[in-house]
């Protein structure tokens, strides 16, 4: 591992660091909330990316 990638590297006493930190800011009661906007924006962000790909149809036919 170089010199530059070595403060990226995140190992288990990060992530508990982390989730200390998101629980004392949010709260338990949020958290829920939090997680299931960002999974719909995951969704939409997929459904948009998917609608992207496909072929466009021609509504004059």
């Amino acid at each position: 591992m170089s010199l530059y990638m070595l403060p990226l590297a995140i190992g288990a006493p990060q992530i508990i660091l982390i989730v200390v930190v998101v629980l004392l800011l949010f709260g338990g009661k949020k958290i829920p909330e939090l997680m299931r906007g960002l999974g719909s924006g995951i969704k939409e962000f997929k459904d948009a990316s998917k609608e992207d790909t496909e072929p466009k149809k021609d509504k004059s036919e």
